[in-house]
């Protein structure tokens, strides 16, 4: 089922006023690291969402600030301010604001014209999470909890956080985070040499088995995607990628592996964030495992240092390797899963045309989801509470398990998926 002209514009434009764009300002949006803002007073950083430019500041006090990028006077860039005495004061002629928007000084108008009180620049609130700053940009009165994912939660040595720019729409880069079918080919050879991924039977039968059948559940959070491929000894293997509202995915572990997870958070229509997590609900990472992930293993990216532009990106081709694709190192000549993903992502397009597809049924997950996201937008613009929104709805885990034939995915979901049947992630 291709999409229309317009079906396509729904789902890809996110900017203020578009039902794509009210639908995604009702969750929490994670906007930055932590660490990207590390005490009191240290430089703002610049922060674009959803197609609105931002700028973000740690306070004196601490408290952490969301507010329009440009000072409400001549519309200075607000990044070149000064981060003093409780607010950002804008360097051109010192006009003032505080982390909720409002301005507080300005130093060329008499006190008595009250004229500060009555400029505030669009601002948004932030709290800090799982080593990220969130932020919610819609309607105040519909605020929900915090999120509920679960690596969020964790402690921080068993979690892993890392985020890269991604050169495409956020729609193609999330469809290709639930496309099971997709490992058997643009990853072959990678699984395999993966510090992140060695071990795994799954491997093996991502290799042999390269029709997987898939079956989607809807779940209050969701939906849970289902990729059967033929094991051994009439078992099928089952990897189980929880779809979380409305833009995060949990990656079935491998062989004991951590689990992964992904947001891909809109820039504006023609770029996102990709974030990047790995986490273990039972136990710290290694040494080992950080060392890997840090060097660009599994499903993250070394970056350019001081950027989060990744070192092999589109201006450079990806750093393809014809030899190494034509001597079966790599199927598409691209090195490390996550730029193998992100580089076909970003060769459809910026926004890819989804009008000329001819989708097959291994695409099932991907039309579920898009179906999801049309329907949640449509509802809200009617009113309806969109799903996913409370934190339980988001406790959901992923998994990947051998099953007899005569069992169905959610069977195996029931012994390793959700929160409260244990620690211990299931992994094959």
């Amino acid at each position: 089922m291709a999409l229309n002209a317009q079906q396509n514009d729904e789902l890809t434009r996110t900017g203020p006023g578009t039902p794509m764009g009210a639908l995604l300002r009702r969750y929490w949006v994670p906007a930055l690291h932590a660490w990207e803002l590390p005490e009191p007073d240290c430089p703002p950083v610049r922060v674009q969402l959803l197609g609105e430019k931002l700028i973000a500041f740690r306070d004196s006090a601490g408290r952490l600030g969301l507010i329009d990028e440009f000072c409400a006077h001549r519309g200075v860039s607000l990044w070149f301010g000064r981060n003093e005495q409780g607010g950002l004061r804008c360097p051109y002629h010192g006009w003032k604001y505080d982390v909720a928007g409002q301005c507080v000084e300005l130093p060329s108008e008499p006190v008595e014209t009250g004229m500060a009180a009555r400029i505030r620049l669009t601002s948004y609130p932030v709290i800090e999470q799982g080593g990220v700053l969130w932020t919610y940009m819609g309607p105040p009165a519909a605020r929900p909890d915090p999120p509920g994912v679960e690596w969020a939660l964790v402690a921080p040595a068993q979690r892993y956080v890392s985020k890269r720019l991604q050169e495409c729409n956020y729609l193609q880069a999330m469809e290709g985070g639930i496309d099971s079918s997709h490992v058997s080919f643009l990853h072959a050879g990678a699984l395999k040499r993966d510090p992140l991924f060695t071990g795994s039977r799954g491997n093996l039968y991502n290799e042999h088995d390269k029709m997987p059948l898939f079956e989607v559940e809807p779940f209050a959070g969701g939906l849970l995607i289902g990729a059967r491929r033929n094991a051994d000894a009439g078992r099928y293997y089952w990897r189980i990628t929880p779809w979380i509202m409305p833009w995060h995915t949990i990656i079935p572990p491998r062989a004991g592996h951590p689990l992964g997870a992904h947001m891909w958070v809109p820039i504006d229509d023609t770029s996102c964030w990709a974030w990047s997590i790995n986490y273990h609900p039972a136990r710290d990472l290694t040494a080992r495992e950080v060392a890997a992930m840090e060097d660009g293993a599994g499903i993250h990216v070394k970056t350019i240092p001081g950027t989060f532009l990744p070192l092999a990106n589109r201006a450079n081709d990806y750093l393809m390797d014809r030899a190494g694709q034509k001597a079966g190192l790599t199927f598409s000549g691209v090195e490390g899963i996550g730029m193998q993903d992100a580089s076909l992502q970003e060769s459809m397009g910026p926004i890819q045309d989804r009008t000329r597809e001819n989708l097959v049924s291994t695409d099932n997950g991907i039309i579920m989801t898009r179906r999801a996201l049309l329907a949640a937008a449509r509802g809200l613009g009617e009113g309806k509470a969109p799903p996913g929104l409370a934190a339980d709805s988001q406790r959901v885990r992923s998994c990947s398990i051998e099953l007899p034939i005569e069992q169905r995915f959610l069977d195996g979901a029931r012994h390793g998926l959700f929160r409260d049947l244990g620690t211990d992630p299931v992994s094959v």
